[in-house]
């Protein structure tokens, strides 16, 4: 991934949303009509590209997710607000927001066929998506040192070639410095990919790694009639 667009730096958010109950005791018709109106807003936000998920069955707090793209955290914030207005958003509130900006890597010259996700149009089934912090310690080290370390955790990576992976910065701009997200065709593959990856020796400049959020590409109005 870490690529920019052709007008710089790709802005990216993951937002969660979990629906207050009372949604479930409208009628039918008005619950289908709030799905479309929320859909409508979604699918005519222009310069921002929507990717729909339900969180449903794996996260108590939140029922659906987006994962949006575009240049502009402004304009991605007034849609965030024409989303919360417009049908079922009247009735849900956002309980998870990451965000982070794309760029070129310190660590690699160009990124792998795994690392451009964020160029692709097509998803895979599962999205899992968490944020993480490195130690003090770790920035205090030589470049080589962390190089090296890195070289050993990309090397794991490059393992398992079937797992796509989106990582984002966010330092001083959130209580994370990175947002990593993955697609996977199987859970139990990435999970055996994320034991691997923590027994690097960069495991041990980890200071924190969660909360993680998982969830299912579903299209659109099929996340929504989950709700």
């Amino acid at each position: 991934m870490e690529q920019e667009s052709n007008n710089g730096p790709l802005f990216v958010q993951f937002t969660a949303f979990r629906v207050d109950p009372a949604w479930r005791r409208l009628a039918a018709g008005a619950r289908a009509d709030g799905r479309e109106a929320f859909a409508r807003v979604v699918e005519e936000a222009a310069g921002i590209t929507s990717y729909p998920y339900s969180t449903i069955g794996f996260k108590v707090n939140a029922d659906f997710l987006l994962w949006r793209k575009g240049n502009d955290p402004v304009a991605m914030q007034e849609h965030t607000s024409r989303l919360l207005n417009s049908g079922i958003g009247v009735y849900s509130e956002i309980t998870i927001q990451y965000f982070g900006f794309t760029r070129t890597s310190t660590y690699t010259r160009r990124p792998t066929s795994q690392e451009q996700a964020i160029d692709l149009e097509d998803r895979q089934t599962y999205l899992i998506v968490y944020p993480f912090s490195k130690t003090t310690e770790w920035y205090l080290m030589s470049r080589d040192a962390r190089q090296g370390m890195m070289n050993e955790h990309m090397r794991i990576g490059h393992e398992y070639e079937d797992v796509r992976q989106v990582l984002l910065y966010t330092t001083g701009l959130d209580d994370q410095e990175f947002i990593v997200a993955y697609e996977t065709e199987s859970l139990p593959r990435f999970s055996e990919l994320v034991v691997a990856l923590r027994n690097t020796e960069a495991r041990r400049y980890t200071l924190r790694d969660t909360p993680i959020v998982t969830a299912v590409h579903r299209p659109l109005r099929q996340a929504l009639d989950l709700v």
